[in-house]
Formats: C-alpha cells, structure tokens, sequence
C-alpha cells in the first residue's frame, strides 16, 4: 500500500499574548503512558513526525531548498556545538565507555544555550527560549550517565516541532529542516558517540532499530520512496551504501552502522536484516512508522524523560486528533501492528 499524502497549511503564529513556560517532567509510573497517548503532546509530535515524512518523499539530502535564514542560523549553532568537541578532547581513562570529558562538553552546552538560541532566533521570539531551551540541552546525551538514546532523539525532534509551533520555521522550511538540520545534528551526535564513547541509553538500544537512532530510518525511507534504482534489498550491499550514503539518510546510518560494529550484518543489527526483506520502501516507511509508537513512543523507561509545557502539552486531545503539529493537518495513521512486509 502506498504511504499515504497529508494534506498541509501553513504553520500558524501564536499569540502575542501567549504565556511559555518552563517545561517538566509528567510521566511518573507506566500507567502515565495512557496520559501521554492521549494528550496534545502526542498528537502534535506524531504529527510532526508524519508531516516531514511526507515532505522529503523522494528527495536526497542535497535536494534544492528555499532559502532560510533561520534554517542557516540553527545550522551554524550546531556547526559550533560541533567545534566544542575539539575544544574538548576526550580525558584518558581506562574505562571503555562514557569518557568523562562529556560533562564538560554538555556544561558548556547548558550554559551557553539560550545565548546561542538568541543568536538564532529573532528578537520577537526571544521569549520563547524560557520554554524551546530545554528540548535543545536534553538533545544530546545525559552527562550523569554518558548516554545517548531514542529519548534524547526524541528531545532534538521536539525541539524542531516547538520551532515550527512559534513560527520561526515556516512551511516552506520542512524539507530543509529535515535534510539541513537534522541531518547535521545526525552528524554530531555520531561524533559525540565516537569521541566520547556513549553507551547507548536503555538495554543497549532496545527502543531503537540501531544502538542509538530511529527516526532517521523512517525519515531516510521516505526519502528513497520512488528511487529508480535503490529496493529495501540493497541497503545491505556496501557498494550502494558507500555509493549513496551521502545522500540517502536511511543509507547513511548503514554506513556508520557498518564503521562501529564488527561481524555479519544479520547478526549484530537483526532487525535492520529484517527490513531488508521488505517488499517495497512505502512498506518499509509505513511499518517503522507503526514500529516507532509501539516501540518508543509507548515505552515507559523512554517518555518518563519527555518534558511538557505550553507548546507540547499534557493536556487531553479535546478534539479529535488532526495532527495539528507545526501547523499542519493531517489523518491520523492506522493502529501500531508487527512491521508489514
């Protein structure tokens, strides 16, 4: 069955006189997880989620993109963030995971965080920052524990929907936001993990199709929906990852994959094996979609970390659900089920 269209508006501005605040945590004991499934939290980042699945159908990461300032300047913080990295070199220690140096890089993110969100913002949006900051520093690992996982994932992502939601990012912005940020976030998060030896978050990645990352896998197949040459098959031959990583953020989480683990493919990522089997990367994008609210989004030990305020809230869906994300309007998905193939 082929992925389903969603139709779009244009993202709306809040109020002038709407109150952020400092976003906490909810989700205290699993039975909370039916709170969260039932808030406009949910369906505004699910509906994130599918509204740029839809925009980047068919479209490589070097796909042509209106330009936009504020698209340039989230991308040159996290080009800085990314300079941190070299400023902070990994301490020799014996311990193979969690280099300690972590939590000085991390210290350095919280307490320049909300400079760096002036510098990329528009003065008028300034107040925002109170409430989006929060979503950015849980971005990037916990420096207590030196993790990284589908929460922290989840973290960026919210932080990109809250962007929309104040209306810095525009409608136009979507496919880049996509290719341009957070694919450049892709980028420093795996060299955050390499250089300061992360271990994955959970049981060893257990929420999550490789050791760290989901969404670029349903992302990355709705980016190869259509291509004339690439099937769900190939994506475990080497020449094609090597050939297309670049382009491809599906292809190009292979390939890292493929540069950090050791061993036969089918063994150490057997679920990613058994997408290869797929018929089809609609199929493909559809069952990861279904496989991320069964295996993230409705798994405790992942939301007990998620943070609500005004912007992503905890307060029931009081209409039907229209996945109203990022100003967008979109049907609902059908119910989470086992990955079709």
């Amino acid at each position: 069955m082929a992925t389903p269209k969603f139709p779009m508006k244009e993202a709306q501005l809040l109020p002038d006189q709407h109150e952020f605040v400092v976003p906490k945590k909810h989700i205290k004991i699993p039975t909370d997880i039916a709170v969260w499934q039932k808030s406009e939290a949910y369906f505004e980042y699910l509906g994130f989620i599918l509204a740029m699945n839809e925009a980047v159908q068919g479209k490589a990461l070097d796909a042509e993109c209106p330009p936009s300032p504020l698209v340039d300047n989230v991308v040159q913080m996290l080009n800085k963030f990314d300079e941190w990295i070299t400023e902070i070199p990994p301490t020799e220690q014996p311990q193979r995971f969690g280099n300690k140096s972590f939590r000085t890089w991390h210290e350095r993110l919280q307490q320049n965080a909300v400079e760096e969100l002036k510098q990329v913002l528009p003065e008028e949006l300034h107040r925002a920052i109170l409430e989006i900051v929060q979503y950015l520093c849980e971005s990037f690992g916990n420096p207590t524990r030196i993790d990284y996982g589908t929460g922290h994932e989840m973290a960026f992502l919210m932080f990109l929907c809250c962007m929309f939601k104040i209306g810095a990012f525009k409608n136009d912005d979507k496919v880049a936001v996509v290719t341009k940020i957070f694919n450049r976030y892709l980028e420093l998060i795996r060299k955050l993990q390499l250089t300061y030896r992360m271990e994955p978050a959970g049981s060893h990645g257990v929420w999550s199709l490789d050791d760290y990352q989901f969404v670029p896998f349903i992302w990355g197949s709705a980016q190869l929906i259509g291509h004339p040459r690439i099937e769900p098959r190939h994506f475990v031959d080497q020449g094609i990852v090597e050939a297309y990583g670049k382009k491809y953020m599906f292809l190009g989480c292979i390939e890292f994959i493929s540069k950090v683990k050791i061993g036969p493919f089918a063994e150490h990522s057997n679920q990613l094996w058994n997408v290869s089997a797929v018929s089809s990367w609609p199929k493909v994008n559809s069952g990861l979609i279904r496989m991320y609210k069964v295996e993230v989004l409705s798994k405790f030990p992942v939301i007990q970390h998620v943070f609500f305020g005004s912007l992503l809230s905890l307060a029931p869906m009081s209409t039907p659900p229209n996945y109203r994300g990022a100003g967008l309007n979109v049907p609902p998905p059908p119910p989470p089920s086992a990955t079709s193939q």
